[in-house]
């Protein structure tokens, strides 16, 4: 009797898993609607005392996007004043919506990865996950692999969709 041989543990391949290494913590929005007046009108004296006054422990280990959701003009620095409250208590944060936020975590996760690990080698990026991966995250995966990786594919290791294979020398 043939033993048995699990060729996909014993090929090349890797295999990438966002989930494993993509963030998963909370993402919210700070909205600075709230601190006008009128919602038309930022006060400074009246904005900087209510950030003081605010708990800012709320946004410990989350991910804040800072925004204004009023049609009115806000003045650049009452969002970078925003940021530095922020500084010490979230994960991180970026000025914008929280479509921008999830790019800016996407990049931030991705630029921690050793790329000569893949050089020369079939890649397969897995697809399918618990916790959903944005399709920006995707694209800038590929971006990054296609000059290292000898062949990129999607999918599980048993049953991939070709993307990319290095032209031949």
């Amino acid at each position: 009797m043939s033993e048995l041989v699990n060729r996909v543990a014993a090929s090349p391949i890797l295999s990438i898993n966002m989930e494993e290494f993509y963030p998963q913590e909370e993402r919210v929005l700070f909205d600075l609607k709230p601190f006008l007046f009128q919602e038309l009108i930022l006060r400074e004296k009246e904005f900087r005392q209510a950030l003081k006054e605010l708990d800012w422990s709320i946004y410990n280990n989350k991910w804040v996007a800072v925004t204004c959701t009023a049609d009115a003009i806000v003045p650049t620095w009452a969002f970078m004043l925003v940021c530095t409250y922020l500084e010490s208590d979230s994960k991180g944060y970026v000025v914008g919506s929280l479509e921008t936020l999830e790019q800016h975590i996407a990049e931030t996760a991705l630029a921690k990865m050793d790329l000569a690990e893949f050089a020369n080698r079939p890649v397969v990026i897995k697809g399918c996950s618990k916790f959903p991966i944005p399709l920006f995250a995707y694209g800038r995966l590929v971006s990054l692999l296609q000059s290292q990786a000898k062949s990129l594919m999607f999918g599980e290791p048993c049953s991939t969709v070709p993307l990319y294979k290095k032209p031949k020398a």
